[in-house]
């Protein structure tokens, strides 16, 4: 028989929902009693849920303030875009010959969708149309650990950035037409190093267009 979750895992999980949708954003201010209050339940099992977000690195506590959702590390998120330009390059390189013209239609059909946006543009829905391309790109990976990988990263810069295209808007228009130059070169059959090279740099440029709004004295500091 499953045993129900616990009072302690039922707020960690509705805590840790609300800072992954941003509803908790960084820095946000986690008052015990009100989230206590709010679920039903004593402030015990919220405080054991808070701390177990603590050791994850999701919240932290601040002298005479109490717990806050935690700030985000750029130097994390230059880290995790610095290895997903390498680990999906690779991926969409080794994908290549296995896309079949029904992948490569459905591709195009998510992009085009993430282009109906632009004039009203939503950053948050256009990030999840552009993980779906990309998913589509290196779905047929025949390395099953380099796709897993790719994947975590993916899911780490969920936790890390809502949606990169928040901070630099103006990276969408470019983005979905280098998406259409990642396709042209997949249908022509260019060779594994040029298609690896174009999806590469494809993530570098996002990560150039955060840097140089957001710490224009960190860019040229990363690898493309």
């Amino acid at each position: 028989m499953i045993r129900p979750p616990s009072k302690s895992q039922q707020a960690y999980h509705w805590l840790k929902e609300r800072i992954a949708v941003q509803t908790y954003t960084p820095g946000y201010r986690l008052v015990l009693g009100s989230i206590a209050g709010e679920l039903g339940m004593s402030v015990v099992p919220v405080r054991e849920a808070i701390r177990q977000l603590e050791a994850e690195g999701l919240v932290h506590f601040e002298h005479n303030v109490g717990a806050r959702v935690a700030m985000v590390d750029d130097t994390q998120y230059r880290h995790s875009m610095e290895a997903l330009s390498i680990l999906e390059g690779s991926a969409t390189a080794l994908s290549a010959p296995h896309l079949t013209a029904d992948d490569l239609a459905a591709a195009r059909a998510v992009n085009e969708r993430m282009i109906e946006t632009l004039d009203h543009f939503d950053p948050s829905a256009f990030t999840q149309l552009n993980q779906q391309f990309h998913a589509a790109l290196i779905a047929p990976c025949p390395n099953p650990r380099l796709r897993e990988l790719v994947t975590l990263e993916m899911q780490r810069l969920n936790r890390l950035r809502d949606s990169t295209f928040s901070f630099v808007p103006g990276r969408a228009h470019e983005s979905v037409r280098e998406h259409e130059q990642i396709l042209a070169l997949i249908e022509s059959g260019a060779t594994a190093s040029e298609i690896e090279d174009a999806a590469r740099r494809h993530h570098a440029s996002t990560l150039d267009a955060y840097l140089t709004a957001e710490h224009p004295d960190a860019l040229g500091t990363h690898v493309h």
